[in-house]
């Protein structure tokens, strides 16, 4: 005899806990019309929500900090819109003159030259500046090859507002 048949049986003879036992079996839930509610919800917002652009932080200038005298510095500006355009390195304070070629081998052994000579004229400090535009990649390439000719000096790296 199989269990269902034993039940039936039992209510049959009127047995109490039959009749909860097999009232208890029925009682199931169908949740399936829920989940479709929740994922018709969930396309609803996924196609009615706007997506949002990541925007650029405008940081801040800095209140405090300790400026760097230009005499004691090699200075190593880098100009640059960003994006697909290639940044315009200078040896000196600003973009007067003619920037370094585009190459990225002569750039650095011109970097490393100059901030040799640099030190070897008294200069204790290496100041990078480069424009808010230009991206890191480029200031860290550029500033390694300013330290591979600095030994002992003292390494500052800052952002200037193109005009």
């Amino acid at each position: 005899m199989s269990q269902a048949e034993l039940w039936d049986h039992q209510i049959a003879e009127g047995h109490e806990s039959a009749q909860h036992r097999r009232g208890s079996e029925d009682a199931e839930i169908d949740i399936t019309p829920m989940i479709d509610c929740v994922f018709l919800l969930l396309i609803f917002f996924l196609v009615c929500s706007t997506m949002a652009k990541s925007t650029a932080v405008q940081l801040p200038p800095a209140r405090h900090g300790q400026g760097v005298d230009e005499q004691t510095s090699v200075i190593i500006t880098i100009d640059g819109e960003g994006g697909q355009t290639k940044p315009r390195i200078y040896l000196g304070d600003g973009t007067a003159g003619q920037p370094l070629p585009d190459d990225h081998q002569t750039q650095e052994r011109l970097i490393t030259e100059a901030v040799e000579q640099g030190m070897q004229s008294g200069k204790s400090t290496i100041l990078v500046k480069a424009a808010r535009a230009v991206k890191s990649g480029d200031v860290e390439r550029v500033a390694s090859a300013a330290a591979a000719g600095a030994e002992g000096a003292s390494f500052h790296i800052g952002v200037f507002e193109s005009q």
